[in-house]
């Protein structure tokens, strides 16, 4: 897990009667990502204990950090500066409803024009 766990696995980012709240979020994998899907496929609903990070579902997934390109909740980029292999804003809190998308690097094809995620 990240910093915000103090010794007794109290979140400190949520309210002290936050504990058993859950949320459901969707995950996308695209690209070469998709090859870390399993059985559940490219795209699963996921619950989480509230206060949840990015961080949190990568290591959920075991995603390889190398390997992530970009990551966008909700369609907006939530990890600035990890292309080409930076680090990843592990930090970034998740709410009910999100949908957060992992891409590998894109490929690009000569013919068809720049790919779009």
């Amino acid at each position: 897990m990240n910093d915000a766990r103090i010794a007794d696995g109290t979140d400190t980012r949520i309210g002290h009667n936050a504990a058993e709240v859950a949320i459901t979020i969707e995950v996308r994998l695209f690209n070469s990502l998709t090859r870390h899907a399993g059985a559940e496929g490219p795209v699963r609903r996921m619950d989480l204990a509230a206060g949840a990070t990015v961080g949190d579902v990568v290591d959920r997934l075991s995603l390889p950090v190398a390997d992530i390109f970009l990551i966008l909740r909700n369609g907006r980029d939530v990890s600035p500066g990890i292309y080409g292999g930076g680090a990843i804003n592990r930090d970034a809190v998740l709410d009910h409803g999100d949908v957060l998308a992992f891409s590998g690097p894109v490929p690009y094809s000569f013919g068809f024009g720049a790919p779009v995620v």
